[in-house]
């Protein structure tokens, strides 16, 4: 293998919890909530799916159905689909749901999974090409940077970027092509099946991992440094 393509969320980072996801918003916004209702609020929250990188929707309501399959593709439609999620959920100011929305964006509010940085620092040693692509509405560089990840980066390949959002091979093959790579000499490393294993119709290998919580996956991205081969 000569390079690896890794999806972000629930791959390389992992987004905070729901509940610490309100709280920075209702501090950020100077809004007090007694306890009981700001965890009823975060489960309220959790259930619509409302807090991108987070967990599935558990139903779609109407005004959300229509952009929910292309959300990815352009920051308005991805603003548009988890806010009017949000706003699903009773929230004691309409502020917050646009407060929530920004913080999941911010550095702070994501976690690298603890062997991210062994990895990506064991590519870049190896001479591997590192790409991330990734079905996102927003710039997720600054979030590497601030983790001081960057840096083991050569590429990022982001949907609302191409208008096209994984599966479409069109967003691998843009990711290759910036690597100088052939797709059968690439690894593409993602947690969902559908979207991150559309990179084999392009002859790339895929690899999966589990979308967990930070403590509970501390090495799931080390099988990788096998498939890429001996140092």
């Amino acid at each position: 293998m000569t390079a690896v393509l890794f999806d972000f969320s629930g791959t390389l980072f992992r987004i905070e919890s729901t509940e610490s996801w309100l709280r920075g918003a209702l501090a950020e916004a100077q809004v007090e909530l007694a306890e009981a209702e700001l965890v009823e609020a975060a489960q309220a929250l959790e259930a619509m799916g409302a807090l991108p990188g987070g967990v599935d929707p558990s139903w779609l309501p109407e005004d959300v159905a229509s952009v929910w399959g292309v959300r990815d593709k352009s920051a308005e439609l991805h603003r548009a689909a988890y806010t009017a999620l949000s706003r699903h959920v009773e929230l004691p100011d309409d502020r917050l749901h646009d407060v929530l929305y920004d913080r999941h964006m911010a550095p702070a509010a994501w976690e690298p999974y603890p062997d991210t940085a062994e990895v990506l620092g064991a590519l870049r040693e190896r001479g591997i090409g590192v790409g991330v692509v990734s079905n996102i509405g927003w710039d997720l560089r600054p979030v590497f940077r601030e983790h001081g990840l960057d840096p083991f980066v050569d590429t990022y390949v982001l949907s609302f970027e191409h208008g096209i959002q994984k599966p479409d091979p069109r967003l691998f093959a843009a990711a290759c092509e910036a690597l100088d790579a052939d797709p059968s000499d690439v690894v593409m490393v993602g947690d969902n099946r559908r979207a991150d294993g559309g990179a084999a119709a392009l002859g790339c290998a895929v690899h999966f991992v589990d979308h967990l919580p930070a403590a509970q996956r501390p090495d799931a991205l080390r099988p990788v440094l096998d498939l890429v081969g001996p140092a």
